[in-house]
């Protein structure tokens, strides 16, 4: 898919069908999320892939805004440097890039949490000098995804040409 029509067409998915993620898939996933720029190429990320079932159901438990990870086949938590001051920047920038290599080889996926995640930081083993950015469930979607179907304000209404407030145009 051309990353444009990826980008447009990308919407979040709650709903996933019963079948796994293939690995070069995951890979290519996990690889789009790597191969993100960061500042000063500092990569203050750390990813980790979830497959296990139960630890899938755990952290659907726990994750106030994602109770749905737990019917996801895959989910990949992000976890962010502390001492990093672009930490939350640049993993932001690696989900987005996965969440749109997802989107290319047909798998959906949603931004679950945004730090403060304390039972599922436990579960997943994460260490002190880390801090979970979120959490990414993915599958395959189970419902029709609607691609492109999106409620924007227009162009007009968020862009300005040199200063704002100037219409873009």
């Amino acid at each position: 898919m051309e990353v444009f029509e990826a980008i447009r067409t990308l919407l979040a998915v709650r709903r996933y069908r019963d079948a796994p993620v293939p690995p070069p898939v995951v890979r290519r996933i996990v690889e789009a999320g790597r191969l993100t720029g960061s500042s000063k190429n500092g990569q203050p990320w750390h990813f980790i892939v979830v497959q296990d079932r139960d630890m899938l159901s755990r952290l659907g438990s726990v994750a106030r805004t994602g109770p749905y990870i737990s019917e996801a086949p895959l989910a990949i938590a992000v976890a962010v440097d502390k001492a990093s001051r672009f930490g939350v920047s640049d993993g932001s920038r690696a989900i987005q890039s996965m969440l749109l290599a997802a989107w290319s080889e047909g798998v959906g996926s949603n931004w679950v949490g945004f730090l403060g995640m304390p039972e599922a930081k436990s579960l997943l083993g994460i260490p002190e000098t880390m801090e979970l950015l979120a959490i990414v469930p993915f599958g395959y979607p189970a419902d029709p995804a609607g691609r492109g179907k999106k409620a924007r304000k227009p162009l007009g209404e968020i862009a300005s040409r040199e200063r704002y407030g100037r219409p873009l145009d």
